[in-house]
């Protein structure tokens, strides 16, 4: 991969996670204020949707740096290493974490009962699709497996 498309990539990556750190720190607390103040009867949700809504965005994160260091070793040409597994394995385990917590949302948000059918179709796309992004990352994973396999093979051969 070309050095300024790293760059770009990066740099796309800051700009996240400030959106994320911005969202976590003003909107998501502001936006369960207005709807605790809007409907009273939703106030006992508010502590619980601010701590699912955090932790979400901290799984997000925790990708987009995960992400971060991938591309640090593509750019080190060092990227069929034992140490990017680590890091694979840690964006499948936020995307794990971040669609269970969609799941507990959607339970929290049934419990109380105020899971109207659009609340509950999207919970379910979200967790249809945080499981498809598992499978994807769990067979990205073994194809790099198979690939640092085939280089190590290769530099043995060499």
């Amino acid at each position: 991969m070309q050095r300024p498309t790293l760059i770009v990539l990066k740099v796309l990556i800051v700009v996240m996670l400030l959106l994320l750190l911005s969202c976590q720190l003003f909107l998501v607390p502001g936006t369960a204020r207005t709807l605790a103040a809007s409907y009273p009867e939703l106030a006992g949700l508010q502590v619980p949707g601010i701590v699912i809504a955090v932790l979400f965005l901290v799984c997000v994160e925790v990708v987009m740096v995960c992400v971060w260091r991938l591309l640090s070793m593509v750019g080190e040409q060092n990227i069929f290493s034992s140490d990017a597994f680590r890091w694979v394995d840690l964006i499948l385990a936020s995307i794990i974490a971040a669609t269970l917590l969609i799941a507990v949302a959607g339970v929290v948000l049934f419990s109380a009962g105020v899971a109207n059918p659009s609340v509950q179709l999207l919970c379910a796309l979200g967790i249809v699709v945080g499981t498809g992004l598992a499978l994807l990352v769990g067979v990205m994973r073994g194809l790099l497996k198979n690939a640092a396999q085939l280089q190590h093979d290769l530099s043995e051969v060499v």
